[in-house]
C-alpha cells in the first residue's frame, strides 16, 4: 500500500507544483498551445473510434484476464496475450482516429521522412556525426535522428525500401512490433524458471497504461529488441552446451544493435548481467558480447564509432531545449512521467518486491525489478533525459511492472482496474505528443 500512496502523491506533486508555483518547467516554445507536466503535451478532452472497443476491452480483462492467465497452456496464452495485446493498442490509438496511428511517426522531427530521403547507406553512416550539431554545415539532422545513433533511421529505410514507408503504415508496423513486447518479457520470466510470475504478470504487461506511448512510438521497437534479447540471452544460459552458442550469437546480435538505437540503452547491460546471474551460466557472456561487440564495430567501418557521436550529441542536447528544462523539477518528475506511463500500480509492484527480496521463490522477479530499478535511476542520474521519458524509458518499463506479479491475491483485481483506468484517462483526457 505504501508504495502506492508514494507513487501516486509524486504524480500528483508533479502535476500540481508547476501551476501552483508558477514554475516554467517547459520552454517557451512549449507553452503555446498549454502543457500537462510532466507529460509532453496538453489537456484535450477526446471521444473517438477506438474508444468503445477499449473500454469493452478492459472490462473483459477485468473479468476474464487474471483467469486465462493462470490457466491456458503456455503457447496458447502467448497467441491471447498478443492478440489482446494488439487490440489494446490498436483501439487506444484510434481514440484519435487513424491519425492516432499515423501522426507521430509522420512528424517532421521523427526518423520517417529522413529515411525517405535515404538512397546511400554508407553515405549515411559516414556523414552521421558530423550532422548532428546545430551549425553543422550541410545541415543538422532533425531531433530525433541527431539525437539517436543511426540504427533506428536504419529500421525506417528497411520498411520504405519494402514498400512500408507510409506514416499510416509504418505505425502499424510499429504496434504489430509492440504487441510481441509482453511476449518477450513473459518469455524470459519462464525460461529463468518462473512460469508462475510471467503468468501472474501478464494481465499487467499486456494491459499496461504504456501502450498510450508504445502504439505510436519508435521507442516501443527499442523495447521489444531490448526484450527479445534478454529472452535469447535467457535461452542461451538454459539450453544445452550444443545449442547455446547459436542463442548466444543471437541475444549479442540483438542487443548489439540496441546500442545502436539510443545512446541510453548501453544501460541494458545491468539487465544482461542480471539474466546472466540468474541463469547461473556465464559461459554465455564472452559470445554474446564478442557478437555485439562485432554489431558496433561494424557501424564504426561503415562510418559511424558511437564513442565518437556520444560527445557530440551531449553537446547538441545541451545547446537545445534540455538546457531550458530545470533539473530541480525534472529530476523527480521524470519518476512521476514514469509512474503515469507505466502505471501507479508499479510501485505497489516496487513495494512488493522490496517485501520479497529474502523470498528464494520470487528470486527471478525480485532480481529482475532491481535491475530495472537501477537503469532508471543511473538513465535518471545522468540528466540526459530531462522530460519525454513517457516513451524514453519505454524499455525500461515491463521489467519493473513485473513487481506487479508479486501483489497479494486481493490486489489484483483492483489494482488492474486502476492501470486500465489510467490508460483510458490519459488517451482521452489527453493529448500526447507521442
Amino acid at each position: 500500500m505504501m508504495g502506492l500512496v508514494v507513487t501516486v502523491v509524486l504524480i500528483v506533486t508533479a502535476v500540481l507544483v508547476p501551476p501552483l508555483l508558477d514554475w516554467q518547467v517547459w520552454p517557451r516554445v512549449h507553452l503555446d498551445d498549454g502543457t500537462f507536466p510532466p507529460l509532453h503535451g496538453y489537456p484535450q478532452v477526446k471521444l473517438g473510434i477506438g474508444t468503445v472497443p477499449a473500454v469493452l476491452l478492459a472490462l473483459a480483462s477485468l473479468r476474464w484476464a487474471d483467469p486465462v492467465a493462470r490457466r491456458l497452456p503456455w503457447r496458447r496464452l502467448l497467441l491471447v496475450a498478443y492478440a489482446a495485446g494488439l487490440v489494446w493498442l490498436l483501439a487506444l490509438a484510434l481514440v484519435d482516429g487513424p491519425e492516432g496511428i499515423s501522426r507521430v511517426l509522420g512528424n517532421r522531427t521523427e526518423y520517417l521522412q529522413t529515411a525517405r530521403a535515404v538512397d546511400d547507406v554508407p553515405g549515411l553512416l559516414r556523414e552521421y556525426v558530423s550532422r548532428i550539431p546545430y551549425d553543422a554545415p550541410q545541415g543538422n539532422w532533425p531531433v530525433h535522428i541527431a539525437g539517436h545513433p543511426p540504427g533506428m533511421v536504419l529500421f525506417f529505410v528497411l520498411l520504405v525500401k519494402v514498400g512500408l514507408g507510409g506514416d499510416l503504415a509504418a505505425g502499424l508496423v510499429v504496434t504489430v512490433i509492440a504487441a510481441t513486447l509482453p511476449l518477450a518479457v513473459m518469455t524470459t520470466v519462464r525460461v529463468l524458471g518462473a512460469e508462475d510470475a510471467a503468468r501472474a504478470a501478464a494481465p499487467y504487461l499486456v494491459l499496461s497504461p504504456s501502450a498510450v506511448f508504445l502504439a505510436v512510438s519508435a521507442d516501443a521497437v527499442m523495447a521489444v529488441a531490448v526484450g527479445w534479447g534478454m529472452c535469447c540471452l535467457a535461452l542461451a544460459c538454459q539450453t544445452g552446451t550444443g545449442r547455446r552458442w547459436p542463442w548466444a550469437v543471437l541475444a549479442g546480435l540483438i542487443l548489439g544493435y540496441v546500442v545502436m538505437m539510443s545512446y541510453g540503452l548501453p544501460l541494458t547491460g545491468v539487465l544482461a548481467l542480471a539474466v546472466l546471474w540468474l541463469g547461473r551460466n556465464w559461459s554465455a557472456l564472452p559470445i554474446a558480447a564478442a557478437s555485439a561487440l562485432a554489431v558496433v564495430l561494424t557501424f564504426a567501418a561503415g562510418g559511424f564509432a558511437w564513442r565518437e557521436a556520444y560527445p557530440v550529441l551531449v553537446e547538441r542536447y545541451w545547446d537545445g531545449l534540455a538546457s531550458q528544462r530545470p533539473g530541480a523539477y525534472w529530476t523527480w518528475g521524470n519518476l512521476a512521467a514514469l509512474a503515469i506511463s507505466a502505471g501507479p500500480l508499479v510501485g505497489a509492484g516496487l513495494g512488493a518486491t522490496w517485501a520479497a527480496r529474502r523470498e528464494r521463490a520470487d528470486r527471478v522477479v525480485v532480481v529482475l525489478v532491481a535491475a530495472a530499478v537501477v537503469m532508471v535511476a543511473l538513465a535518471d542520474a545522468s540528466q540526459m533525459s530531462r522530460a519525454e521519458v513517457e516513451r524514453i524509458w519505454l524499455p525500461f518499463m515491463p521489467w519493473l511492472t513485473l513487481g506487479c506479479s508479486l501483489l497479494p491475491e486481493r490486489w489484483r483485481r483492483p489494482g488492474l482496474a486502476l492501470q486500465l483506468l489510467t490508460a483510458l484517462l490519459v488517451q482521452h483526457l489527453l493529448y500526447t505528443s507521442w
